[in-house]
């Protein structure tokens, strides 16, 4: 990497800098039940793999047993202590090997996919906070336009009892006080479904000290993401090593299956003593017994099972084929579309703070004016209207920089490793 920052090593403990929305995530990660689904996969998944693999190994039993019996009036006793493997397969072509790798595979498999769980669910818990916090900017800034839209009808109805305005200047004020109204109960709504919305990610209740205020800076919420990365890394994706390992799998299973064609060789044994005696049995008075029992299989006609089976095995390793060029193609469209928005949100952000900035001064000279009779209310109307509109667009851009910078961080991979100080604890 060349001394480059890899964010696959930068834990979103570190890269999420405002404490309430790190406790939400922290929150999130434990009780979300459909991430609680996919890490229950991963344990299957690790016990199919711990399930195969003992095939590669004999299974060694222990037995003891005893007979007694009475013929022509006489009594006979026998007892037998023996150890041994039953039905035990060489594994000669690598049959068996072959499953197991392809389970472990499946397994990596797993575990892959839940950590681009995990990323994807702080990604979305981030985003949810954004936007319940833009929402409740919006919501006050109605509250704002309302306020002020009042006041301008207050100055109109007196400017009208002095019969120096007209109806129609009284009906222009009520239209961005009305405005202003509905957008008051439309946020109030989207604020209370953005609240819904993360308490379903979090999958519990949150206090309301862990729910934003108002939109905040971006420097406060989360660190920057690094320019000039290597592309090596979005292979580290665990999308991507997710897609990796099912490959692998797939072309273990074409192992299995070409296996299949060749002879199998199982191997039953035993070995223990016997004695007539149950107290020789361990004292020197028994005898020696075993057996062993090669048995050879080998595929004549099949009816073409076999043939399937490898040709099923070699279309589902082409899927796979398929599926893992499609996660690195989209790495890299995801990469390219957040570092295409990341190079111009900055300009447009400085843009349209100055065209805020400026509406502003707009209003307030056109007020100034409105008041002292130089200019008509329908100027001041306009003026509010621009104003309004810049700062509610303002804010949904302020959220798209920080939605961004949250995007640009998941898609290239960052998320999950420990923070360096509970690493050394471990």
């Amino acid at each position: 990497m060349n001394g480059r920052i890899n964010l696959l090593e930068v834990p979103w403990q570190d890269f999420i800098k405002d404490a309430r929305l790190a406790r939400i995530i922290e929150l999130a990660l434990t009780n979300n039940r459909s991430l609680r689904q996919t890490l229950e996969d991963v344990e299957a998944a690790r016990a199919t793999y711990r399930i195969e693999r003992a095939d590669l190994f004999p299974e060694i039993d222990a037995g003891l047993s005893g007979t007694r019996s009475k013929a022509s009036g006489s009594i006979s006793s026998s007892y037998e202590a023996e150890v041994g493997l039953s039905g035990y397969e060489i594994d000669l072509f690598g049959k068996n090997r072959s499953l197991s790798d392809a389970q472990m595979e499946a397994y990596l498999a797993s575990a892959e996919t839940a950590k681009a769980a995990q990323i994807t669910l702080i990604s979305e818990i981030a985003n949810a906070w954004l936007t319940l916090a833009a929402d409740k900017s919006n919501l006050s800034l109605a509250r704002e336009t309302q306020s002020n839209a009042l006041n301008a009808m207050d100055i109109t109805r007196q400017r009208l009892t002095l019969g120096v305005d007209t109806r129609i200047d009284l009906a222009n004020a009520e239209t961005i006080y009305h405005s202003a109204r509905s957008d008051i109960a439309l946020y109030t709504t989207q604020v209370a479904q953005d609240l819904n919305a993360l308490q379903l990610l979090v999958g519990a209740p949150l206090d309301d000290s862990l729910l934003p205020g108002v939109l905040p800076e971006s420097t406060s919420l989360v660190a920057d993401v690094p320019a000039g990365l290597s592309s090596a890394v979005l292979l580290q994706r665990p999308d991507v090593l997710a897609a990796e390992h099912s490959l692998k799998s797939a072309n273990a299973n074409i192992g299995a299956a070409r296996a299949a064609f060749f002879p199998s060789l199982s191997l039953t044994t035993t070995g223990g003593i016997a004695s007539s005696v149950f107290a020789d049995l361990f004292s020197g008075g028994a005898s020696t017994i075993w057996t062993i029992a090669p048995s050879l299989t080998l595929p004549i006609f099949d009816s073409g099972a076999n043939d399937a089976g490898l040709a099923y095995s070699e279309a589902q390793q082409r899927k796979q084929l398929a599926v893992y060029e499609y996660a690195i193609q989209t790495a890299f469209s995801e990469v390219a579309d957040a570092l295409a928005r990341r190079a111009t949100i900055q300009e447009q952000l400085d843009a349209e703070a100055a065209l805020v900035a400026a509406a502003n001064r707009s209003y307030q000279l056109s007020l100034a004016r409105y008041k002292n009779g130089v200019d008509s209310f329908q100027s001041t109307l306009e003026a509010q209207r621009t104003l309004y509109s810049a700062q509610q667009s303002l804010i949904t851009t302020r959220q798209a920089d920080l939605d961004n910078r949250i995007t640009l961080y998941r898609v290239l991979g960052g998320g999950l490793t420990e923070p360096e100080s509970e690493q050394n604890e471990g």
